[in-house]
């Protein structure tokens, strides 16, 4: 499964605005319902420069591709990494297998 990606300024504030929110160790994820799967980045400038930022984004974009069939139904999502002295693929997967799961939960009630 294949995801779009988020662009528009009025679509990150739309999420950010009517959105919900769900929290996990290294990631907050905001989610919003949509016909198909959309994701879209928000990494600040105070997790440094731009070769960091650059490479945070690769991994949470490896890690929502390798994994993204997990969420089930339709959702815009922005993922939004909390500070850290290092990051890493291992920790960036579990963090968003968990947000993946307190989303399908909240669906379900």
């Amino acid at each position: 499964m294949n995801y779009l990606k988020i662009k528009k300024n009025t679509d990150f504030q739309k999420i950010f605005n009517r959105g919900k929110r769900v929290f996990s160790p290294c990631i907050t994820l905001l989610y919003f319902p949509s016909k198909e799967l959309h994701m879209g980045l928000a990494v600040s400038k105070k997790h440094g420069k731009a070769v960091k930022r650059n490479r945070i984004k690769r991994l949470l974009r490896a890690v929502f591709s390798a994994n993204c069939h997990k969420l089930n139904g339709g959702y815009s999502v922005i993922l939004i990494p909390k500070t850290a002295e290092s990051y890493s693929y291992k920790q960036f997967e579990k963090s968003l297998l968990i947000c993946f799961k307190k989303v399908s939960e909240c669906a379900k009630s």
